[in-house]
């Protein structure tokens, strides 16, 4: 992939011109490379996606896990290729299925889960953090695997996040968007 050029506003038109092969996300027109996952990340991923997977399976939101795009339209593109911001969260719960078509997400899914490396930190706890804010992300869970921490983020009636609840490997984790959804941590922060 050519490097990125300094200046240039990247749209969801050059996004889906780049190989399969190449991983990135775009937040408002700047690239952002993903590493591969390391074998922690996934086997998290795998532990939360199957829990979230057996609760939904006879329901009408989805679950969906990376690679998995979603777009953030702000309302003034003429079409979808001039969106300027496409991530691809780890896990994504989508309850409207109007948001949902063969490419993924348009617009904000009702809960967000993003598994952080060193590398992606900074990224997921504040630029992702922003985004999923401002588009209305009514959960979002951040999860520290070198930390065994677990924080998560509900959008409170001022369209904001409010502080953080933290938990632990011995914790459960009651999904907000959900009446009887209670995560094991268990079998995730190992």
């Amino acid at each position: 992939m050519p490097l990125p050029k300094e200046n240039k506003i990247y749209t969801y038109a050059d996004y889906i011109a780049w190989p399969e092969n190449e991983r990135i996300e775009l937040i408002d027109s700047q690239i952002y490379l993903m590493t591969s996952p390391s074998r922690t990340h996934q086997r998290i991923l795998g532990q939360l996606f199957y829990q979230f997977f057996d609760y939904l399976k006879d329901k009408s939101c989805e679950v969906y896990m990376a690679p998995f795009d979603v777009k953030f339209p702000d309302g003034n593109e003429k079409d979808e290729k001039d969106i300027k911001t496409i991530v691809q969260p780890d896990i994504v719960v989508v309850c409207d299925e109007s948001k949902l078509d063969e490419k993924g997400c348009t617009g904000a899914p009702d809960l967000i889960i993003e598994i952080i490396s060193p590398s992606t930190a900074q990224k997921d706890k504040l630029h992702k953090f922003n985004l999923y804010e401002k588009y209305g992300v009514k959960e979002y869970w951040i999860v520290e695997p070198e930390n065994k921490i677990l924080s998560v983020f509900i959008l409170q009636d001022n369209e904001r996040y409010g502080r953080p609840d933290i938990y632990t490997q011995d914790d459960k984790v009651k999904v907000s968007i959900f009446e009887d959804l209670v995560i094991d941590l268990k079998t995730v922060l190992i």
